[in-house]
């Protein structure tokens, strides 16, 4: 989350009268995230979320996401799901940007990961996956390795500013993924979240309380989105991998969810395409984001040295697996 734009006392007031929740308390910003404009809203009826969508969401594709939070919380899962106004619409305009005010979820996301906390994530992200299957909508992942090749162009220059030989480095990168990467059809697949990142689960009580931000989800590979988190809360904060924490996820993901023999098989170059896509797009961020944002782009080295482990892993062993 991050506030990219500001928003008037009445702009505010114009955008809330579309809906029945009362007086409104308190608006303000919330700086974490690099994505979207995000405000907590405190109300006569409670809090919520209000979402300014920006940067990289195609408002074209906002009733995928909105639908999805819908259909996975009526399915079990436990996240946000839009408010609707008293016209049945959830998609609104503020400042110039496509708006939605959705609910709010209880719970704290960890700054400390733990064992635990990564079994609980397993647990719920197999279910996210169990549950999308029968969403009617789909989306493509623009972010995925069709998608990385137009990232490097477009930043490959200032790679060469954050470490001397790293453009030449994601280039033969993204040569071998091209050439490795699994093809379609050949593993389970439906609707991931794409960007499970700690800061996007919630606990309560050391149990994970819900799911948010889905506005990277997309239809791809389910066990590209396991390692996508493998990435996110199985590395230490001085960079070393943590066997321990990626048993327990695979171990809970697997207990609703078990993987296929494929899927195992694939996961080291899985694992090095979900390091890729967070280079770049921190690359990217690094370089584009605009001067006074209240958001401070994220260092794109801790990816390139995740991307390093993956290339050095010659068996499963190296992430819990038998």
């Amino acid at each position: 989350m991050a506030v990219y734009t500001e928003v008037s006392d009445e702009d505010l007031e114009a955008f809330a009268a579309a809906y029945d929740f009362g007086e409104i308390i308190s608006c303000k910003g919330i700086a974490e995230g690099v994505e979207n404009s995000n405000y907590m809203l405190q109300t006569a009826s409670g809090p919520f979320i209000l979402t300014l969508y920006e940067r990289r969401v195609n408002p074209k594709e906002l009733p995928f996401f909105l639908g999805l939070m819908e259909h996975l919380a009526r399915s079990g899962v436990q996240c946000p799901v839009p408010l609707k106004g008293r016209d049945g619409e959830a998609l609104r305009t503020l400042c110039g940007r496509p708006a939605a005010i959705i609910s709010f979820l209880s719970g704290m996301w960890p700054r400390r990961i733990t064992a635990e906390h990564c079994a609980e994530l397993g647990k719920a992200l197999a279910g996210l996956h169990r549950a999308g299957m029968a969403y009617n909508m789909t989306r493509e992942n623009s972010l995925s390795v069709a998608g990385w090749r137009d990232l490097y162009n477009r930043t490959g220059a200032a790679a060469e500013n954050i470490e001397k030989g790293l453009s030449t480095l994601i280039g033969s990168e993204l040569d071998a993924l091209a050439k490795n990467w699994p093809s379609p059809n050949t593993l389970p697949s439906g609707v991931i979240h794409a960007d499970l990142f700690p800061d996007n689960v919630f606990f309560l009580d050391g149990k994970c309380s819900g799911l948010i931000d889905f506005y990277f989800a997309c239809n791809d590979f389910l066990a590209y989105d396991i390692v996508i988190c493998l990435n996110a809360w199985c590395f230490e904060p001085d960079g070393a991998f943590n066997i321990t924490k990626a048993h327990r996820l695979f171990s809970a993901y697997e207990a609703v969810r078990p993987l296929t023999p494929a899927e195992k098989a694939a996961l080291p170059i899985l694992a090095r395409g979900g390091a890729m896509r967070f280079l770049l797009t921190r690359l990217y961020d690094w370089v584009n984001t605009p001067p006074g944002a209240m958001v401070k782009p994220k260092n794109p080295r801790e990816y390139l040295q995740k991307l390093n482990f993956h290339r050095s892993v010659t068996d499963l062993s190296a992430y819990g697996l038998n």
